[in-house]
């Protein structure tokens, strides 16, 4: 019997689909007051599948650390507040999370210059095939990866941004060094998928995880883009408030 609104013959695994409807489930009275979980057995007549696909879900939100088991209690959702990552005007991860961390540092994971693709080189207001200079980096709070993101700039703009970067652990310190003291957040698109294999393997997420995307572009203050990025959050540890300017009288 299938249940659940499971969806077979569609590529995503069943056990993919369990853990989304889990997910969903802690917020909408799937656990007891206790924070557990239904059996196993439970699990798999609701959905409509055995133990053994049941399990696989269980396991792999314990691997992303939304479950942890207790010998002889039962599955339980691990209480841990997510962190609120605010996006507004001037968006910064070395200030973004405030005082709920206690250590911030962000880590250039990979770099290149490559020829702009189209929707870069509209972001960033040059012609499609200009040379860009792409940063994939990581940021961790508290010893745990909390986004992942990828930046283009300019390389006729900004030629030594990697070379800054290197040594400032910082964007906002490396474009102060290079003459932009400030900068603004010119539009943010936002939108949820599952993890893709490089995001799993950054962000230390199960298999279908999902991730938070923005999709930034940042400006000087005459309004030049200098930086396009998207940037993935996982949902089970950061959460995203969109900051707008309080009505002047």
């Amino acid at each position: 019997m299938q249940r659940a609104g499971l969806q077979r013959g569609v590529g995503v695994a069943l056990w993919r689909q369990i853990a989304d409807g889990i997910r969903s489930g802690l917020t909408n009275g799937l656990v007891d007051d206790n924070g557990r979980l239904p059996p196993e057995s439970e699990l798999a007549e609701r959905f409509g599948v055995n133990r053994h696909t049941v399990r696989a879900a269980i396991s792999a939100l314990a691997h992303e650390g939304v479950l942890h088991s207790v010998q002889g209690s039962g599955t339980f959702v691990r209480r841990r507040k997510r962190l609120v990552y605010p996006i507004g005007a001037r968006t910064r991860f070395s200030s973004g999370f405030g005082r709920q961390t206690r250590d911030r540092q962000t880590e250039l994971l990979d770099h290149a210059r490559e020829a702009a693709a189209s929707e870069v080189a509209e972001a960033l207001g040059i012609k499609a095939g200009e040379e860009v200079l792409r940063l994939e980096m990581r940021g961790i709070a508290d010893g745990l990866p909390v986004s992942r993101a990828t930046s283009w700039f300019s390389a006729e703009r900004f030629p030594k941004i990697v070379d800054l970067y290197l040594e400032t652990k910082s964007i906002t310190a490396s474009l102060a060094r290079l003459g932009i003291e400030d900068y603004l957040r010119a539009s943010t698109g936002v939108e949820a998928r599952h993890a893709d294999e490089a995001d799993t393997d950054e962000l230390q997420l199960s298999p279908g995880a999902i991730v938070i995307v923005t999709r930034a572009l940042n400006v000087d203050p005459d309004g030049v883009p200098i930086q396009f990025s998207f940037t993935r959050f996982p949902a089970d540890r950061v959460e995203l408030t969109i900051e707008t300017a309080r009505p002047t009288r």
